[in-house]
Formats: structure tokens, sequence, C-alpha cells
């Protein structure tokens, strides 16, 4: 089957490794993958501060560069709930463009649920010499859990790697506190509820904790870091699962 990873900014920028990760996953499932070099920016940015003109603008991009393609897979809960749930609001007015976006919308898929749900990943990849030994936690992503459904998908994925092993954190299920611009209009309160869920990490004596979506990524490991917490790593789920980390 052929399919188009949709990388997201803030891989793109911040983390590209998570995005070779994803195609080493992809590939070791029998997928032929395909990373269109034109993609931007889903739209959810714009989308959530009101700007319906870029949002439209970005969502018609988006259906200009994935609609042909079998499946379009997404290594973000935020970016994977933005195309799944929320473009038939922001495409609303524009008949043409729904009508593509109702034949692509069934085709977006989370990582974790795709390489769980539908190619039915039963072997990762090899482990690399560094890679993750050990216990390991896991903290739900607010957009993944509760648009997308994310949850048994990614710890079912983590049980076959050998040598890892889950320990739940108390209410893995609750916000870490980046919301996109949450963070930046209400930093007292972010920075609130990043160290309560930064205290269940280290409650569960996890050395690493692992996640589904850069953003709660980076928030959770620069409060880790700034609270002076050099050791708890801090990586994305397909990382974990590709050996790669």
């Amino acid at each position: 089957m052929r399919v188009g990873l949709f990388v997201t900014c803030l891989v793109d920028v911040m983390r590209p490794e998570i995005g070779f990760s994803a195609i080493k996953l992809l590939e070791s499932g029998g997928c032929e993958v395909v990373v269109p070099e034109q993609q931007t920016c889903c739209g959810q940015p714009g989308y959530s501060a009101g700007n319906r003109n870029s949002a439209l603008a970005l969502a018609e991009k988006f259906i200009d560069e994935f609609e042909h393609f079998d499946y379009i897979v997404i290594p973000s809960g935020s970016c994977g709930g933005m195309v799944k749930t929320h473009y038939a609001d922001v495409l609303a007015g524009h008949p043409d463009l729904l009508s593509r976006y109702a034949k692509l919308q069934p085709k977006v898929f989370e990582l974790t649920d795709f390489l769980h749900s539908v190619i039915k990943l039963d072997k990762l990849p090899a482990a690399g010499t560094d890679s993750v030994q050990g216990l390991v936690t896991y903290h739900d992503s607010c957009c993944g859990l509760r648009e997308l459904g994310v949850q048994l998908q990614p710890r079912a994925l983590l049980a076959k790697r050998e040598g890892v092993e889950l320990k739940e954190m108390n209410v893995a299920r609750t916000c870490c506190g980046f919301g996109g611009t949450f963070a930046v209009k209400y930093g007292d309160i972010s920075t609130a509820i990043v160290d309560e869920k930064c205290g269940h990490i280290h409650d569960s004596g996890a050395e690493t904790v692992v996640l589904g979506d850069l953003g709660c990524m980076l928030n959770i490991e620069g409060r880790l870091r700034r609270t002076g917490d050099f050791k708890t790593r801090v990586l994305h789920v397909a990382q974990v699962l590709a050996g790669d980390a």
C-alpha cells in the first residue's frame, strides 16, 4: 500500500529523527512511504487562533498533496485530530472541497493506530545498542486520546518491544499543560499543570516517559530540565518502537 506521511511542522523543525523512525516502522510493515516535499502545516495554529482563512488555505493544500494516497499517516495526535475531526468545519461552505475531504478523511490515521489497527504490525524493527530498556511510562496526549481514540494502540505496540516494561503513571490521561497557544496565554496555569504531570512521571519510577505528540514531548522535557531533572528521557513512541532511542 502507498502511504503518505505527514511529518508535521514540529517534527520537521525540532525532532526530524521522529519522522525517520516513523518511516522505518511503516516500511517494516510493508508500506511504500512517500513524504510530499511541499507539505507544511495542518492549519491547527491558525484555526485555534480564529484565523479561518489561513486554516482553509492549508486544509486545501493538505487535500491537494495527500488525497491520492491509499492512507495518510501522522505521527501526532494534535495534527491528526485537526485533519480527521476539524477539517469538516474549516471547509464548511465549500462543497467541492468537502466532497474531496469526505473521500480523504477515512484514510487519515495517527501513526500507532495505523500500525496496530490497519497493518497489524507484529514484529518491530531490531533495536539499536542505545535503545530504551527497563521501565517506561506513557503520557496520553489530549487530542490523540479524545479526538482519535488513541490509547490502547501505543501500549499494545510497546508490549512488543523486548526489554521494555510499561509502568502506568497516575492519571496518565490528564493534560501536560501545553495545549498549543494555551501555554503562552496562560503560562502560570500551564506550569502548574506540567509540574503535576512531572510529579506523576517521577512517582512511576520509570526512567523514560513515552508519548505520541511532540508538543507534549517538548513541554514535558523542557519543564523536567528547567527543574533540574537531566536524567529522565522523554521520547516519541515512534523512536522507541523503531529501536532508535
